[in-house]
C-alpha cells in the first residue's frame, strides 16, 4: 500500500525569506516545519518571557522577521507568513 504524502495547506513547501532563512535554513520546507524550527530556535535561545510564556522576546534574527522586539505566540504566525512564499 502506498502512503499518500500531504502536499496542501500547512504541508505545502514554502520558500523562507533570507531573514527567516537565517533561523530555519534556506531550503523549501512545509509551513508546519517552518513553525516547528522557529519554536526550536526560540526554546534553544530561551526567548520566551519567563513571566509570560506566551510572549516571545525577539533577538536580532527574530526582530528581522517580526519587525518588533516582542510578540505573542499567537501573533508569530502572522509575521512568519510575511516571510514565506509558495
Amino acid at each position: 500500500m502506498a502512503t499518500t504524502t500531504k502536499t496542501g495547506g500547512i504541508h505545502a513547501p514554502v520558500q523562507p525569506s533570507p531573514e527567516l532563512g537565517a533561523i530555519v535554513g534556506n531550503e523549501k520546507l512545509p509551513r508546519s516545519q517552518v513553525i516547528s524550527k522557529v519554536w526550536d530556535y526560540i526554546k534553544s535561545n530561551k526567548l520566551q518571557n519567563p513571566e509570560n510564556k506566551r510572549e516571545i522576546l525577539a533577538d536580532e534574527k527574530l526582530k528581522k522577521v517580526f519587525g518588533r522586539d516582542k510578540c505573542t505566540m499567537f501573533e508569530m504566525n502572522k509575521y512568519i507568513s510575511q516571510h514565506v512564499k509558495a
